[in-house]
């Protein structure tokens, strides 16, 4: 445990404000590559409910001949060349991370269409990940606060 004389305290709050933007990216950082890393293994497995995010419907019998005639496995949700998949990314700017995808079909499998029932990877992934995510920004908020020179591996504060 670290203890303080009123000048230390100031100088251990000093360094703390000089190091917040950068350990906030960190953490942000961290959450989103979790968040991505989930969401990317999702596609090509049916998934179960998670949270507010139904469980995968069964693909449609006309879907899977469709993927068999065109030379995909028949039972390999939102997967086919990896297009979707390769295309889901994190973005993180000031206090704020983005994990997502600008591929127009991600929308319409996250979502759901008049024809196709959602299948929520993103969504589905956030909330599988949240614990681990939650654990993750914790330990690196106690290191952070308490001035642990390195959490993980990584300097936190000099």
């Amino acid at each position: 445990m670290m203890e303080f004389n009123l000048l230390g305290f100031a100088e251990h709050l000093g360094k703390l404000v000089i190091a917040e933007a950068i350990e906030t990216e960190h953490m942000l950082t961290t959450a989103a590559e979790v968040i991505e890393k989930e969401a990317k293994a999702e596609i090509g497995h049916y998934q179960s409910a998670a949270g507010p995010f139904a469980a995968w419907a069964e693909l449609a019998d006309s879907t899977k001949n469709d993927r068999v005639s065109k030379g995909f496995p028949e039972n390999d949700p939102l997967l086919r060349t990896g297009e979707m998949r390769d295309s889901i990314e994190h973005t993180v700017k000031g206090r704020e991370a983005h994990v997502g995808s600008d591929n127009d079909k991600a929308v319409w499998q996250e979502l759901g269409t008049g024809h196709i029932p959602p299948r929520s990877f993103l969504g589905g992934a956030a909330f599988r990940k949240a614990p681990e995510v939650a654990e993750k920004i914790g330990a690196d908020t106690v290191a952070y606060l308490t001035g642990a020179s390195v959490y993980n591996g990584k300097m936190l504060i000099k």
